[in-house]
């Protein structure tokens, strides 16, 4: 998601969208150019955004202090000793986790390195493992607190608190169908040599949990029931990270505040360059007459919603390979979101539709641009499995 990344494989996307923008302005029209920096500013300045710092943070904290690590050991204590225990502890965790960071990246780096040693002893094959961390970050993409929900929310007007409500039934869905295809997978596995835990382990795994397991209840029932905002439950689950931290799981380390504030500070300022300068081209396509263009064929396509929609999948599908969620959705969000509510479609739904088509466009061959380094959760897969 950095603007800086992968150098090797282009112009990162964040500048594309930039000197696109301002190419049109400066060669095609009479207006200022300085135009473009306001359009930035602008898609920079909702007040909205910022949660998106504050849940990065969160996601770091979470690893540091032990958070994910309870969740996990419960959850392996529970399901570990079953064929394909750790695969469905992997779907779970990320589950839970998600609603914690509200970043993908974020979730795999705390969920990964806890599960992958266990399930490579138990012959797990790297591919399954690379693919099971893959679809399960798909499916998170639309639990609450999303960071890609959110950006929906900034850039097309939908209620935050109508996406993340819609948002926890599909990731239960997209949960239980990879569950379902660990156990056609695994139904054969060998057992022999997988202990299983005590009753008296499970009891005493879970009692260390309950203070994580409550985290992802509190941000989704704050939010859910608006007793709190999308930015105003960040903050709640940063300070209720740092007490658990140091107070519970007795895992606070003071030495990585320091590099965790620069992490956060670079990887929020990419991610908000690139919704500026997608902003930005969004508006110039506009002046273009093209988002006036694309609804007009967009509307005459023969089907109706139906045809609509299949469109918009595959449309998705392909952006989210090649420009990563936060991106397609601020570039064509505004253009689309109209068109779907015009032919009859809810735009919660469309929302949810489209946001897991970006998350299985991720990690889709042949782009795969959530796949690559050096995402950190990527450069874990491949360096370790």
């Amino acid at each position: 998601m950095s603007f800086t990344e992968n150098p090797s494989r282009g112009l990162p996307i964040a500048f594309s969208f930039g000197l696109a923008t301002f190419g049109y302005i400066a060669l095609t029209t009479t207006t200022p150019t300085v135009v473009v920096v306001g359009r930035m500013d602008e898609g920079m300045s909702h007040l909205i955004l910022l949660a998106v710092p504050l849940f990065v943070l969160l996601g770091l904290l979470i690893e540091m202090t032990g958070i994910a690590r309870a969740m996990v050991t419960f959850l392996a204590s529970l399901l570990g000793h079953v064929r394909g225990g750790p695969s469905y502890v992997l779907i779970g965790a990320m589950y839970l986790v998600s609603g914690i960071s509200g970043s993908k990246t974020a979730d795999m780096a705390a969920v990964a390195p806890a599960l992958f040693p266990e399930m490579r002893k138990r012959g797990a094959k790297p591919g399954d493992l690379v693919a099971l961390l893959s679809a399960t970050g798909a499916q998170t993409e639309t639990t609450p607190p999303s960071l890609v929900l959110i950006t929906i929310g900034s850039a097309t007007g939908v209620s935050i608190a109508a996406l993340f409500t819609g948002g926890l039934l599909p990731g239960v869905v997209v949960g239980a169908t990879l569950a379902a295809l660990v156990w056609w997978r695994y139904r054969g596995e060998d057992l022999s040599g997988v202990r299983k835990a005590s009753g008296r382990e499970i009891a005493k795994s879970f009692l260390i949990s309950i203070p994580a397991l409550a985290l992802p209840v509190v941000i989704r029932a704050a939010v859910v029931e608006g007793v709190a905002t999308a930015t105003e439950v960040s903050t709640i689950g940063i300070v209720y990270a740092v007490i658990a931290g140091l107070l519970v799981y007795r895992q606070f380390d003071w030495k990585r505040i320091y590099p965790m504030l620069v992490s956060t500070a670079a990887l929020s300022g990419s991610i908000l360059f690139i919704i500026g300068a997608a902003t930005g081209m969004a508006w110039a396509l506009t002046q273009s007459g093209f988002s006036t263009a694309l609804a007009d064929a967009m509307k005459a396509l023969p089907g109706g919603a139906v045809t609509f929609m299949a469109v918009s999948v595959v449309a998705f599908i392909i952006l989210g390979s090649v420009l990563e969620g936060i991106p397609a959705i601020v570039l064509l969000g505004p253009l689309l979101f109209p068109i779907a509510r015009q032919v009859g479609i809810h735009e919660v739904h469309y929302a949810m539709v489209v946001t897991l088509a970006m998350g299985i466009g991720l990690f889709a061959p042949p782009f795969g641009s959530g796949t690559t380094p050096p995402a950190p959760s990527a450069a874990f897969i491949r360096t370790r499995a």
